[in-house]
């Protein structure tokens, strides 16, 4: 037995050749060879699954990079197409024909752009999708940068499809909705088109909020940057979508679809600070009706020197301003940086003044005057001398004052400028090549505060408040940092002034943080050589000041329910007095700065742990406010 046993495990596998020849033995046939071939199948059965999603992991991973490359050069392609897009909208239609073209041939421009976005998106879209991508983008930690790529080419479809599309569609509509006398805007034309906007208004936040959602952080940093230039884009073009829709949805009653409507523009000279920009000066009664624009009456300050306002603005208000009687003198109506207060006073003077109620208010400044105009074209004053973009600011805050030291002479000569500007705006708001220049002029003044509107209709300021040019001082919950001056000496001076603020945040103290807020102003004034009339002082220090000398109340609107625990001014203890308005802290400080003099305000505060940066106020004046605000990290426990 034991022989047989050895002879059966060491006999070996007869070769091909003998199994032809008919020589394999009868053992092998019945036990051997079947146990051998089953081995073999088994093994086949092993490998094969095996081999088989190996290869379809390789091919799905060759087409995840195939398209990959296609899909990155699409979104390429459409980021082109929108930066000439971009480029072709920033031309003025001002300038020569060959470089923008009438508006009805940049309208058709600007459409074929938006296909050819539309185009590169959707096939970038498309290639991201499939069997490949969507199980690819769902692994743990490998799949980030998929699920990256495969957000981006969908949001980017999406943002093309919905929002770009539908706006394009809207400014062709509206510019092929002419009117009888091509005289005034077509307000039925713009209730049409409100739909689209308010539904590419809603598609452009929830674009955002889905490239929000995509990974921030993955382990392919190419695709965070392409996250993060995205998100930048949206953070652009979100806040227009929402612009427009508003927009459509306020201009036809504004401007008069239901009938006419009455406004005061009131023109802000900041040379001389005040809340929500410069001192009221020169101001115009604007009439709309269906659409179309006139000017009924053209005014100064001289003519308001006693008109007041029977108003009760609260005792938060009477507590910081009240001294200085805003309500009962017209220069000093505006010290509040909150314009609808500033407009509440205003309409109400009015009325008294003229026995007209005006159904809004609307506050500009010499740079808006300045931006308007280079969509507009320069205007000209009665004298053959003119007014453009590039001197407005200095002819109405400083060089007036040489030019015209007689007092009358010099009002006169502002209400001029007024006139000029207005009748020249006017022209280019009904002239359809230079009409779209001019409302994106529009646009951008508005986000940057310089044109601040105020209606007398509780529903349109309601919507006005949410916008930034509704001038408002931000309600009390939101972090804030605002630093607002005054000009308390009635001088011309603040045409000079610099202003720096720095927002640092410290530890964090018994549930609160400490913060240092540090405010540098600098009179950058000539101690010689500027007219009487700009250096005078008014308010009759008991000190001794020389020419150029200036002097300021200087507030900080602070976070809601920060508490102050010391101030330094020039690194001396100082004493502030305290106050509030809409729910914020306000402290304020009356500080003497000197010509080329620079004075340093230190001002240490307990806040809430905000888990956001504070909103920067920004008060319009002639140099900008320049804004550091520190990282802000979170409070352990």
């Amino acid at each position: 037995m034991s022989d047989t046993r050895r002879d059966t495990t060491h006999v070996q596998e007869p070769s091909l050749s003998a199994e032809r020849a008919g020589r394999i033995p009868r053992r092998w046939k019945e036990r051997v060879l079947p146990a051998a071939i089953a081995r073999r199948l088994r093994d086949r059965r092993v490998k094969l699954p095996v081999y088989a999603a190996a290869g379809l992991l390789l091919a799905g991973a060759a087409w995840i990079a195939v398209t990959a490359v296609l899909a990155r050069n699409e979104l390429l392609a459409a980021q082109r197409s929108l930066e000439a897009l971009r480029q072709h909208l920033a031309q003025p239609a001002a300038a020569p024909a060959v470089a923008a073209g009438p508006p009805t041939t940049r309208t058709a421009t600007a459409q074929a752009a938006v296909r050819s976005v539309a185009g590169h998106a959707a096939r970038a879209h498309r290639l991201t999708t499939g069997p490949a991508w969507f199980p690819a983008a769902h692994l743990p930690v490998a799949g980030g940068p998929v699920r990256t790529v495969r957000g981006i080419a969908e949001a980017s479809d999406r943002l093309t499809r919905d929002v770009l599309s539908p706006m394009a569609r809207t400014v062709a509509e509206l510019g092929s909705s002419g009117t009888d006398d091509g005289r005034h805007l077509n307000l039925s034309a713009l209730r049409r088109v409100a739909p689209l906007l308010e539904q590419a208004s809603r598609s452009a936040s929830e674009v955002r909020a889905d490239v929000d959602d995509l990974p921030h952080g993955t382990w392919l940093p190419a695709t965070d940057r392409a996250r993060t230039q995205l998100a930048r884009q949206l953070d652009r073009i979100t806040p227009l979508t929402h612009d427009a829709a508003a927009a459509a949805r306020l201009l036809p009653s504004m401007l008069g679809a239901d009938g006419p409507r009455r406004y005061l523009a009131v023109f802000e000279n900041t040379a001389e600070a005040r809340g929500t920009g410069g001192l009221p000066g020169a101001f115009a009664v604007l009439r709309t009706d269906r659409g179309r624009l006139s000017f009924e009456h053209f005014g100064n300050d001289v003519e308001l020197s006693e008109a007041y306002a029977d108003l009760d603005l609260g005792t938060d208000f009477d507590g910081l301003y009240g001294p200085n009687a805003p309500t009962r003198t017209w220069v000093n109506s505006n010290m509040s940086p909150h314009f609808p207060y500033a407009a509440r006073i205003w309409a109400a003077a009015w009325q008294r003044h003229s026995g007209q109620t005006v159904d809004g208010a609307f506050g500009l400044d010499p740079g808006a005057v300045s931006g308007l105009l280079a969509a507009s074209g320069p205007a000209r004053l009665p004298d053959g001398s003119v007014v453009a973009a590039h001197n407005v600011v200095d002819l109405s805050e400083r060089a007036s004052y040489a030019l015209h030291p007689d007092f009358r002479r010099r009002k006169a000569y502002f209400l001029d400028v007024a006139r000029a500007v207005a009748i020249r705006l006017l022209g280019a708001s009904t002239d359809p090549a230079r009409r779209t220049d001019l409302f994106s002029a529009l646009h951008r003044q508005l986000g940057e505060g310089r044109i601040k509107v105020w209606s007398a209709h509780s529903a349109e300021q309601r919507e006005l408040l949410a916008r930034s040019f509704g001038g408002a001082l931000p309600a009390g919950s939101a972090p804030l940092a605002g630093l607002v001056v005054n000009n308390a000496a009635g001088t011309k001076l603040d045409y000079y002034l610099d202003r720096r603020l720095v927002w640092a945040p410290g530890r964090c103290v018994g549930g609160q943080r400490e913060v240092t807020v540090t405010v540098r102003l600098a009179n950058r004034a000539p101690v010689s050589g500027l007219p009487p009339y700009v250096v005078q002082r008014v308010d009759d220090p008991p000190y001794d000041t020389r020419p150029g000398d200036n002097r300021l109340l200087v507030s900080y609107y602070a976070s809601a329910e920060a508490t102050l625990s010391g101030a330094t001014l020039d690194g001396r203890t100082t004493q502030v007095s305290h106050g509030a308005e809409r729910g914020h802290p306000v402290f304020t400080l009356d500080v003497e700065l000197p010509a080329r003099g620079t004075r340093t305000l230190v001002l240490h505060l307990l806040e809430r742990p905000w888990d956001r940066p504070p909103v920067v106020l920004r008060q319009p004046l002639v140099r900008p406010l320049r804004a550091t605000v520190l990282p802000n990290g979170p409070c352990a426990g």
